[in-house]
């Protein structure tokens, strides 16, 4: 097969092409928003958040409701139920989080199994990347706009509460609101994600590519170039193996993000395990020259 087949190919159908704009909307939402969750450390939570969503969408589908409506609502409930168990109780923030997310998601899983639909109610675990629709793509599109547009508008209020929430109120914004505002953002980015990679994977695409991009550079403003340029890379190439080996297309998107990370951990030239070795080896081989 040539190099021009290989591309062009895939394209010729167009579940594959609307699978395609999907992950590539998809994939550069949530590594622009994963550079602030990573930078606040907020990977639970997105852990937490994206899977505490199921039950929300379920609920939403049962009584005919937009699925971004049950998300954020389930999305803002997991979050106080954290902050109820963390501040009433012994028990610390890691295992609160621990004990809401599994249980929301166990409770979705449960309204799954009983009830009726004509569709698979499956694909919200797991995704159905090929199976997007035209309609579904224009949701997906319009999400995605908003969530973009918000993290925009706001990122210097956001990156600011990010790295000093205190400096934040003393400027006059408020803290609480601005973490509000991104759970928010965090629950509508987990449902425009559940068409692609389902609510088990999309968890990997909110901290893969910030994690990623946080070894590569010291800068937040190119963090938010470079993440986005990973997960859409990896997201085009994911979806071009899975079509040409067969197999779970969200997945190998995810796949694929993690060898890229795994690479960027050895080798990235600051960061890199192996790269920081390299370098340290120059340096005393020029100061040994010198």
């Amino acid at each position: 097969m040539s190099l021009n087949e290989f591309l062009i190919e895939p394209l010729s159908y167009d579940f594959m092409t609307r699978a395609l704009i999907t992950c590539l909307i998809t994939a550069v939402v949530c590594a622009v928003l994963s550079c602030w969750l990573v930078l606040i450390g907020w990977s639970l939570m997105g852990d937490a958040v994206s899977h505490a969503v199921l039950p929300g969408v379920v609920l939403a589908y049962i009584v005919g409701a937009p699925f971004a409506v049950g998300a954020v609502i389930f999305g803002f409930l997991a979050v106080a139920l954290i902050g109820v168990v963390r501040s009433t109780s012994r028990v610390k923030e890691d295992a609160a989080i621990g004990i809401v997310f599994t249980t929301l998601f166990a409770f979705g899983l449960v309204l799954v199994s009983v009830t009726p639909s004509q569709t698979d109610l499956n694909h919200i675990i797991f995704g159905n990347l090929l199976g997007v629709s035209r309609a579904e793509l224009i949701q997906v599109a319009i999400l995605a706009a908003i969530v973009l547009a918000a993290l925009v508008l706001k990122r210097r209020d956001f990156t600011l509460y990010a790295f000093d929430p205190t400096h934040a109120h003393a400027l006059g914004l408020r803290p609480r609101l601005l973490g509000a505002g991104l759970l928010a953002l965090l629950a509508l980015t987990a449902v425009l994600s559940l068409q692609a990679v389902g609510v088990i994977l999309v968890v990997a695409m909110l901290i893969i590519p910030g994690s990623t991009a946080y070894l590569l550079t010291d800068r937040f403003g190119r963090m938010l170039l470079i993440a986005p340029v990973i997960s859409a890379v990896c997201s085009v190439a994911g979806l071009y193996l899975s079509y040409h080996v067969d197999t779970a297309p969200g997945a190998m998107v995810v796949v694929a993000q993690g060898v890229v990370f795994t690479l960027v951990y050895l080798f990235a030239p600051r960061q890199g395990v192996i790269g920081k070795r390299i370098g340290a080896a120059r340096r005393r081989s020029a100061a040994a020259a010198a």
